[in-house]
């Protein structure tokens, strides 16, 4: 495919999109064309656009996403069997449990969260289906990584806005590098309070019938319930019955 292929117009309208997100929830036309990296009569043609199109609102100063927005990422989830085949494994990991489940797919340097079995609410954000995390600090980010070569990895951290989310953050390359080769030799990782204080996680990689992980599932707890050093025992042959069970749904 050549770039005569390529529509840049489309390409730029879903630079402004990514362009939002949950600390960016408003945009100017400058702070839009800052983000998606736009000049600003682009970035104004792209935001009018999708005002125009119903895709956002517009108040004479700032834009703001619509639940229209939804229908994109929705024709992904119809698309695609992974969210219907996992979600009852998660009810009833969940249920089995009694913490919550989840299952994500790796974008780029980010986890998407595909479905999810709240049994309580652990963190101080409301994930759900489309909900995005860094994949470098989710325990489900770190099994995806671990399922990729040591080059692939090193590019994705090179390119990945790491920062500290808590004090327990692990933010240093190397190490990051490190932690991810022992989650490839166990086979499981496990997050103590890295993403948010009081929250620990433990995640598998989900492999389809051919060997190759198209997905990962966790269980979240709060620390005080459920401390990180205790998740393996507590969680693991759960997660390992459900790995084991959707790998032959999974083509």
């Amino acid at each position: 495919m050549g770039e005569r292929d390529l529509m840049g117009g489309f390409a730029k309208g879903l630079r402004v999109i990514e362009a939002f997100g949950l600390e960016r929830q408003r945009l100017s036309i400058a702070e839009a064309a800052e983000i998606s990296g736009l000049d600003r009569a682009t970035a104004r043609r792209c935001l009018l656009t999708l005002a125009q199109l119903g895709y956002a609102d517009y108040d004479g100063k700032f834009f703001a996403l619509t639940p229209k927005v939804l229908r994109l990422g929705h024709a992904w989830l119809s698309a695609t069997p992974l969210p219907t085949l996992v979600q009852p494994f998660l009810d009833r990991l969940s249920e089995q449990l009694g913490q919550s489940a989840s299952a994500s797919v790796l974008d780029g340097t980010e986890i998407v969260y595909i479905a999810r079995a709240a049994q309580k609410r652990v963190m101080s954000i409301n994930l759900m289906p489309g909900s995005r995390l860094p994949a470098y600090s989710a325990s489900m980010g770190r099994v995806m990584l671990a399922s990729l070569p040591d080059a692939e990895v090193s590019t994705i951290l090179a390119a990945s806005p790491i920062k500290a989310h808590t004090p327990l953050t692990r933010t240093d390359p190397q190490d990051l590098m490190a932690e991810i080769g022992r989650v490839r030799a166990q086979g499981y990782a496990v997050i103590d309070q890295e993403l948010e204080m009081g929250l620990c996680s433990i995640a598998v990689p989900v492999s389809n019938a051919r060997g190759r992980v198209v997905a990962a599932i966790n269980v979240g707890a709060p620390a005080a319930i459920l401390p990180a050093e205790a998740l393996p025992a507590h969680c693991l042959d759960a997660l390992r019955e459900v790995q084991a069970g959707l790998r032959p749904l999974l083509h």
